[in-house]
């Protein structure tokens, strides 16, 4: 008898569950659709900004990027996504410059982690939002973000030519200068042994030996002050050895 009571349970809570299930289909018959009508209103419709789908380079209305080929985006992907080439060229102020040579993005394997935009120290990179970036190989994925042709570095004006020539001749004054006053002072330390060596006594005469000595010496004024207090102390030995001869020869 309970297993009738049982089956009759389970047959009503059944068809309880599968009239709310209608109920729920028959509110969406009524409900107004929100299904995107794509590609039919790709011309009407307005993608979110914040949306990332592709990497590029922001380029100003005068054609002008504002990368600088310094490698930050490249080091900070984490996929590596980015490779940077770069290039030397000549300025017109006489220097070289590291400019950017080739931008190389592979969509493919981008995480689209923003991490490149974040940490751009010119904030030349930024993520559009153009999501129709379908093909049918993966090597149509690798895009050079520089698509424009680099411009010449732009010639100096005139101020900009005579400032930087004042800068160079004040450069070399300066450095005149500097060598002048460093000149200056190795005289000034050359001669100041000789001048304080005058009052005192005169060493005795040297022979040959010492006197090569002296002229090797000559121009370092620390090594003939050592010389001459080395010729010093022998005369002064000689001195007490001839003094201690003739004292014992009087006797």
């Amino acid at each position: 008898m309970g297993s009738v009571k049982d089956y009759f349970q389970s047959l009503g809570s059944g068809v309880l569950s599968l009239l709310k299930g209608m109920q729920v289909t028959g509110k969406e018959f009524v409900t107004p659709k929100i299904t995107e009508r794509y590609p039919e209103d790709r011309e009407t419709f307005k993608w979110p900004e914040r949306f990332r789908a592709i990497l590029e380079l922001i380029y100003d209305k005068d054609g002008n990027h504002k990368c600088i080929a310094c490698g930050t985006c490249e080091r900070n992907c984490p996929n590596g996504t980015i490779t940077i080439e770069s290039k030397m060229v000549d300025t017109p102020a006489g220097t070289k410059k590291k400019k950017l040579a080739r931008y190389i993005y592979d969509l493919g394997s981008c995480t689209f982690c923003q991490l490149c935009v974040t940490t751009c120290p010119t904030n030349a990179l930024r993520f559009s939002n153009d999501f129709e970036q379908s093909v049918f190989t993966r090597s149509k994925l690798v895009k050079q973000l520089n698509y424009l042709p680099e411009k010449p570095e732009p010639e100096l004006t005139e101020e900009e030519k005579a400032k930087l020539a004042a800068e160079k001749e004040a450069k070399i004054a300066a450095a005149k200068a500097k060598a002048a006053a460093l000149k200056a002072e190795r005289e000034k330390a050359a001669g100041a042994p000789a001048a304080e060596a005058a009052p005192a006594p005169a060493a005795p005469k040297a022979d040959d030996a010492a006197a090569k000595a002296l002229a090797a010496a000559k121009g370092d004024p620390e090594k003939e002050a050592k010389i001459r207090a080395a010729l010093e102390r022998a005369a002064a030995l000689k001195a007490q050895r001839e003094a201690a001869k003739s004292n014992e020869e009087g006797k």
